[in-house]
Formats: structure tokens, C-alpha cells, sequence
């Protein structure tokens, strides 16, 4: 056959797990690339929960992985077409700096994130103006040409795994470019449900469900986002393609690896200085609205009220990282978290005691540490499409931790019986979930820790991948 250029179609190539050619599609890639002083691009291996899941299982093999150039090194790259880098078959594309930019901070973040996350505040968001549409349409465009890329370069027959929420439309376009490609879109975040689609124009609710539709399959980390996409699609007249559910977990090779990393091994002393023999309550997150950063420390606040035995005896440390600081939002809650976290420490601190430890850089070895020694995790998201940190936290810990875990977390469907599960609104229920778990008796903690971690082993990021793989040739799993 003929792509739609008229130039062969490359080669169809299985790799050694019996896939067929597949060609990953996502916002961000696996490589990423600076400039050296002559000006040339040089790879290095990208970061991300997409990448560390994925990359292992696609690096030295035949599939092809296409990205969006987000660097100067990246668009450099992207001249080249498909290269070979840090053992993946990569290719960037230099989208219109214009058109990238409305589209991905417009429409993806500051719109179909908070959407889909359950953000905005009615009174004032979102603003569906002029310039919203405008930068609808360069969404659309954006999606364009990450089409064209694949139909230039997907092998014949090839298996095409969409991900995320910037990438809606990639299969419109490909249904008629190449419709010899099976392609399945991938849901990282929650999905909106009929109630929350509304705060999208009809117009581009309708498109991007119909763009989504037009996969042979759409998967999800939890069922109750694939239900709220079928209901989503029924209210809006559009026949959904097959739903499958595949929950990503965390691979225990590379976080074994990354706990015995000298870096970590020292960020841990430093822990065993601060903490001592208190206490240790734990969050590791960006300072990301839906992460819920200021109900946890409400929450904390409380339990040092009402329990007054906690004062002076327990350590919350807070890992937490900027995320977003281009929207005026992230901005102001970063600030306002700093203002709590000062006021807190503040009211209940003494001389030989900061109640909460926060870390506002993105110190991997000190979070990877932090896991490894807490009493308490508290995983409390307004709402989240899975959230990794749950199972990270099982198979990094060494001290029978417990977890608070909220039940708006897609993870929470798996770990539920395990964790003290709560209502990530409920400031009160979370105080004394935490109190619960910090005086869980030795052996329950112990059983629930095992439990845990016989979860969060239970599944591999290849199982998640070959689900992907299963439903684009219309065989049932997941």
C-alpha cells in the first residue's frame, strides 16, 4: 500500500513480545534534546511517569515514538525526522510556536485539565471568549500534525497508542489518512462526566468526544472514568468506541534502583537528623491545584487541635514541587501554600520542633528517601486519574507505613482495602484518618503494608502496554 503522500509505507515489523509495529504518540517524549556548543542536538533521556513506564519496554526496539519538539534542542532535532536516541526511535515536531502554545496552555491546561479535574470556580472560569475559540482551533491544527507525522511514518498495520487529553483529535484526521492503523486513545487524568462537560462550548465538547470516538478503543486508569466517558458521550449523541480499563503501576526495578542511589542514601541520614525518634507523615506531590496541598495541611492543623498528644511528636514532610507557573492559578496557590505552611509551623512549632518539614524543589532522591521511611503517607487529591505515589510509597517503604488515600483517586479502586480511605473535602475525617493511622496497632500495620505491596506488584507497566496493544486489535482485556 501507499500512505498518503504516494511514498511506500514503511515496512510492517513485529518486535519480540509478538506486537505488531506500534507507534506511541504523546505530548511529551522519551528524549529530549540540548544544544552543545557547535549548536548541535543531544539527547538525553526524558522524565515523566509516561516515559519511565514506557521507556523500557519500546527502548531497542523496532516502535517508533513521536512528541512534541517543547525545547530549542528539540525543534533542532526535529529537522532530522526520525532518529535513533538513547535506544528509542523518536521523532520531535516543531509545531508552530503560536499554535503549541494556545493550544496546550489554553485548551489543555487551563481548560480540559481543570474539566476533567473538577477545578473551576463557576463564578469566573472558565472564559470561553473570542480568544478561546481561537486557541480551539489551533488545538485542532496541533492534532493536525501530529496526524500527518503518523501517517508518514506508522508502518503498514500498525498499532497507534494515543495518550492524554492533548491529542483528542489525532484519530479524526487518521481515519482518513491511513485507515490501515488501529489506534487507541489513553486517558492519564479523570474524565469529565455530563455535568462537568458542560462548562466546554457545545461545539468543542462534541468534537473532541467524537474525536475520541473515533478510536477503536479508549482505556482509562478506572472504570469509573470510562463510565463518565460513556455517559459523557451518550448525553451528547455520540456512540462511544470500546472502553477497556488498564491501571498503570510503578516498575520496582527502576525505584529499587533509585533507593539505592548514594544521593538517596544520604538525603535519608539527613531525614534521620530532622525526624529522629518522632513520628513521620509524608506527602510527595506537585503544587498542583488537584493534588489538594492546603486541605492536608488544614488537616494537620486540626489533628495538632484536637490531639495534643501529636505536638511535638510527629514530622510532616512536605515534598512538594512547582508545577504550571505560567497560569496565574498555580501561581497563587504555590503562594498561599507557603503562606500556610509558615503560619502552621508558626502557631505550633517550638524551639526543638518544626512541625512541618517542606521542600519545595524537586529533590527526587529526597522524595524517593521520604517514601522509604514514613509512618503515615497521605495521598489526598481533589481527584485524580490513578496517582502512582500510592503504590511508589508501598514498594519503596521499610516501616510498615499506612496510607491515607482519597477516594477520589483512581489507585484508590485497587489499594481500597488497604488504606484509611477519605473524602478529599472532609478536613475533619482526614485529621482523624491520619490520627488512625499514626496509632494503627504494629501487626495491622504490618498485614495492610504486605497487602500493599502484593498490590502494587501485582500488575508490570508491560501489562498495562500490551493492554493498550490487545484492545487496538479488538481483543477483550483490561
Amino acid at each position: 500500500m501507499t500512505d498518503h503522500r504516494g511514498d511506500p509505507a514503511p515496512h510492517s515489523t513485529a518486535d519480540d513480545r509478538g506486537h505488531p509495529p506500534v507507534v506511541l504518540v504523546s505530548n511529551r517524549g522519551p528524549i529530549s534534546f540540548s544544544l552543545d556548543d557547535a549548536g548541535r542536538p543531544e539527547p538525553r533521556r526524558g522524565a515523566g511517569g509516561l516515559v519511565s513506564g514506557l521507556g523500557p519496554l519500546v527502548v531497542d526496539t523496532p516502535h517508533a515514538w513521536i512528541a512534541a519538539a517543547l525545547g530549542e534542542g528539540d525543534r533542532v532535532a526535529a529537522a532530522d525526522g526520525m532518529v535513533e536516541a538513547e535506544g528509542f526511535r523518536v521523532r520531535t515536531l516543531a509545531v508552530d510556536r503560536s499554535d503549541f502554545a494556545a493550544a496546550y496552555d489554553v485548551v489543555c491546561n487551563a481548560t480540559l485539565w481543570f474539566v476533567h479535574h473538577g477545578l473551576f470556580e463557576a463564578a469566573r472560569r472558565p472564559r470561553l471568549d473570542r480568544r478561546w475559540g481561537q486557541a480551539w482551533e489551533a488545538y485542532r491544527r496541533v492534532n493536525r500534525v501530529f496526524a500527518d507525522a503518523v501517517a508518514e511514518d506508522a508502518p503498514e498495520g500498525a498499532v497507534v497508542l494515543v495518550q492524554d487529553y492533548h491529542l483528542c483529535l489525532v484519530a479524526s484526521t487518521l481515519a482518513d489518512l491511513r485507515p490501515d492503523l488501529r489506534c487507541v486513545h489513553f486517558s492519564h487524568t479523570p474524565f469529565a462526566g455530563p455535568d462537568d462537560f458542560r462548562a466546554l462550548p457545545d461545539a468543542a465538547a462534541d468534537e473532541l468526544l467524537a474525536g475520541m470516538a473515533d478510536h477503536v478503543a479508549c482505556g482509562f486508569h478506572s472504570r469509573r472514568w470510562a463510565e463518565r466517558f460513556e455517559a459523557s458521550c451518550a448525553a451528547r449523541g455520540v456512540t462511544p468506541p470500546a472502553t477497556f480499563v488498564s491501571p498503570l503501576t510503578s516498575d520496582p526495578d527502576d525505584l529499587t534502583a533509585s533507593a539505592a542511589l548514594d544521593a538517596t542514601a544520604e538525603a535519608g541520614r539527613r531525614l534521620d537528623e530532622i525526624v529522629g525518634d518522632r513520628r513521620f507523615l509524608v506527602r510527595v506531590d506537585r503544587i498542583e491545584l488537584s493534588k489538594n496541598l492546603l486541605r492536608g495541611f488544614w488537616a494537620f492543623d486540626e489533628l495538632l487541635e484536637q490531639h495534643p498528644e501529636w505536638r511535638g511528636n510527629v514530622v510532616f514532610g512536605a515534598f512538594v514541587y512547582p508545577s504550571r507557573e505560567g497560569l496565574v492559578e498555580y501561581l497563587a496557590y504555590r503562594q498561599e501554600v507557603e503562606t500556610t505552611v509558615a503560619e502552621l509551623n508558626e502557631r505550633w512549632g517550638t524551639d526543638d520542633w518544626t512541625p512541618i518539614l517542606s521542600d519545595m524543589g524537586d529533590d527526587y532522591p529526597r522524595s524517593v528517601a521520604a517514601l522509604g521511611r514514613y509512618d503515615v503517607l497521605l495521598v489526598n487529591p481533589v481527584r485524580d486519574g490513578l496517582n502512582l505515589v500510592a503504590k511508589e510509597g508501598a514498594l519503596l517503604n521499610q516501616r510498615d507505613g499506612a496510607v491515607v488515600l482519597s477516594t477520589e483517586a483512581g489507585v484508590y479502586d485497587e489499594l481500597a482495602a488497604t488504606v484509611e480511605g477519605v473524602n478529599p473535602f472532609d478536613v475533619s475525617a482526614t485529621a482523624e484518618a491520619i490520627d488512625r493511622a499514626l496509632r494503627m496497632p504494629a501487626d495491622e500495620r504490618r498485614r495492610r503494608a504486605a497487602e500493599l505491596r502484593r498490590l502494587a506488584l501485582g500488575r508490570t507497566p508491560g501489562d498495562w502496554f500490551d493492554e493498550q496493544v490487545q484492545a487496538a486489535l479488538g481483543r477483550p482485556g483490561g
